[in-house]
């Protein structure tokens, strides 16, 4: 490795940091990746051998730790504990990534299935291996595709079973939780404007074309198009912001490009 550059050795450095891999499997990874460190994780993660390392019985042990003692689920009381043994906040995004890794049909519930067959998914099969993949969940929400599949994924995730909608409170949350991510400035402006002219449950639709609007249309609304289909919601809010000169045309910024 001392025959690399400063800068490849800094992302071999934090390949094995955190991934737990040695200097052999770091530098092939990112060999293949052509030094992309993130298209490095995915090779290194999408390998057979890392899902297959992942110990079944010592998963079992994890899910009983966690399971209901009345149901065979892992519910609110479980997650509660599952967060304070890997030191996280049940209110951290990364809950909600890890969540979409074992493809959880809804908050605070993991059933067997989806505990035991996410964190294989992951090559995970301790407490400390967990632990270790924080930081690369937390760097999939960098990622703009993964960023898209998390934010939809959401919706499903977090609206109560059985309704299409998902409630008003809980979509402001997950609004909140999601742009402090990707930090479109206008978020906040959003959920007052739904709290003052809405109340209501929020459309699927809505819920997609948010993300689609955040992403295309500058803050300072210099690019938006009155004529485009954008759902009503979204247009009473670009009159709402405009309404209250919350707007300042001209204020650009590079939202889009962060994105």
């Amino acid at each position: 490795m001392n025959k690399l550059g400063i800068g490849r050795r800094d992302k071999v450095q934090q390949f094995m940091t955190i991934t737990g891999a040695s200097e052999k499997v770091a530098l092939q990874a990112l060999k293949v990746s052509d030094w992309n460190l993130e298209g490095a994780f995915d090779v290194f993660y999408s390998q057979s051998q890392v899902k297959s390392s992942a110990d079944t019985r010592r998963l079992e042990e994890l899910y009983n730790r966690y399971k209901d003692p009345y149901a065979d689920m892992i519910l609110a009381d479980g997650i509660s504990l599952l967060c304070n043994d890997i030191q996280v906040d049940p209110q951290d995004i990364v809950m909600l990534v890890l969540s979409w890794h074992m493809k959880a049909a809804t908050m605070c519930e993991f059933s067997k299935q989806e505990f035991i067959g996410g964190l294989q998914s992951l090559g995970i099969d301790s407490l400390e291996k967990l632990r270790e993949k924080l930081p690369f969940m937390r760097s999939e929400m960098k990622d703009e595709h993964k960023f898209r599949e998390i934010y939809n994924f959401a919706f499903s995730w977090a609206k109560e079973k059985g309704q299409k909608s998902l409630a008003l409170d809980t979509a402001i949350g997950m609004w909140q939780l999601l742009f402090a991510e990707k930090e479109w400035p206008l978020v906040e402006h959003w959920c007052q404007f739904l709290q003052a002219r809405h109340n209501k449950a929020i459309s699927r639709d809505t819920w997609s074309q948010l993300l689609e609007f955040a992403k295309n249309v500058d803050p300072a609304l210099s690019n938006y198009d009155a004529e485009g289909a954008w759902p009503y919601l979204i247009d009473e809010f670009v009159e709402y912001l405009t309404e209250n000169s919350i707007v300042q045309i001209g204020q650009m910024s590079d939202w889009s490009q962060k994105c």
